[in-house]
């Protein structure tokens, strides 16, 4: 993720060609933003609709005759568009859910993240190296200011007029700002790199902390650990500390709010009422596999999990019931890393 390497969009050398065709997308299924190989212009779309088990590659590139770019990163879908964010590219695409026709695009980014729209008029987008949020204008594709933040930020939730970001690249703070003064107004400590966050049918933050990741991380290096914290306040209310130094990432909530899951060797589960940590993985990983992304499908509560496999090949997704047998498995394209449901 070295912006130096993204100054050409579409011109990586393995990146690869397509001719422009017609695409179609139905009215509901699971977007897989899939990462590509680094520097070689190898991300991708894939579409699956859950209903016929059907599945679509590079509907992007396909639809629009270019490549996705080097390293998507995430999607989001909003104002009747799909918002496609790739990260070493340094753009934001917009296309059309119907058919993935490209709509417009953001740039002028340094190594953007995620956006995450607080109207049809306003946009956060997170980066991996600045030091600030930036303030878009989804209707004219422009960066129209920042919010300071020091250091760079990841996920962002909205939630009762505050956007809550968690610094996690050598970060330690969750961050509560004020999305109309776009100012942060209050600051928590969350243990190193909080990776991930959401918020249960109480109302309370959940934050996922991975501990560093890596023995040699200048932040440190801890056990992961799980925060409940409580908005009003601000405050934590309970920690839970994994046992010993594993990786542990995508925290994610059922449709009621009422359950937790997460990656760590596996798909672990919990009740947001517990005291203490499971045991044991929900569902445990087997020899070979790369759990890697983590969604749940509010219309049944089915949970998908991607597979990057060895990070160069094309990736798997599983697909679980919510009691944890396999229902299906369909393969996506190179490093599969993140999920939107189109609904």
């Amino acid at each position: 993720m070295v912006p130096a390497l993204s100054l050409c969009l579409f011109s990586c050398m393995d990146s690869p060609s397509y001719e422009k065709e017609e695409v179609g997308i139905g009215s509901g299924g699971l977007f897989v933003v899939n990462e590509g190989v680094y520097g070689s212009g190898t991300a991708s779309l894939s579409y699956y609709d859950p209903h016929t088990g059907e599945v679509q590659d590079h509907v992007f590139s396909r639809a629009n005759g270019v490549p996705l770019g080097d390293v998507a990163q995430s999607m989001t879908i909003s104002g009747g568009a799909g918002w496609i964010v790739v990260n070493n590219s340094r753009v934001i695409f917009s296309v059309s859910l119907s058919d993935m026709v490209e709509r417009g695009r953001i740039t002028g980014l340094v190594s953007p993240r995620h956006i995450l729209f607080l109207s049809d008029s306003k946009a956060y987008v997170t980066d991996l190296y600045d030091t600030g949020i930036a303030v878009v204008d989804p209707r004219t594709y422009s960066v129209t200011g920042a919010v300071r933040t020091g250091s760079p930020a990841e996920q962002m939730i909205l939630r009762d007029g505050y956007v809550y970001a968690n610094c996690w690249s050598s970060g330690t703070e969750i961050l509560k700002i004020d999305c109309t003064s776009d100012k942060v107004v209050d600051s928590l400590e969350a243990g190193i790199q909080p990776c991930s966050m959401v918020f249960d049918s109480d109302g309370s933050l959940w934050v996922l902390s991975d501990g560093g990741g890596w023995e040699g991380n200048p932040a440190g290096y801890v056990k992961p650990s799980l925060l409940k914290i409580g908005t009003e306040e601000f405050a934590v209310e309970q920690e839970l500390v994994f046992d010993g130094y594993i990786a542990v990432s995508d925290l994610v909530a059922s449709d009621d709010g009422k359950t937790l899951y997460w990656l760590g060797s596996g798909v672990w589960k919990m009740d947001i009422s517990s005291k203490e940590l499971p045991d044991a993985p929900f569902i445990p990983s087997e020899p070979g596999q790369t759990f890697y992304a983590l969604t749940a499908n509010s219309e049944d509560g089915d949970i998908y999990v991607a597979d990057a496999v060895d990070y160069s090949q094309d990736g798997k997704v599983y697909r679980y019931s919510s009691g944890g047998a396999l229902k299906d498995v369909f393969s996506v394209g190179i490093c599969p890393g993140a999920f939107c449901w189109y609904r």
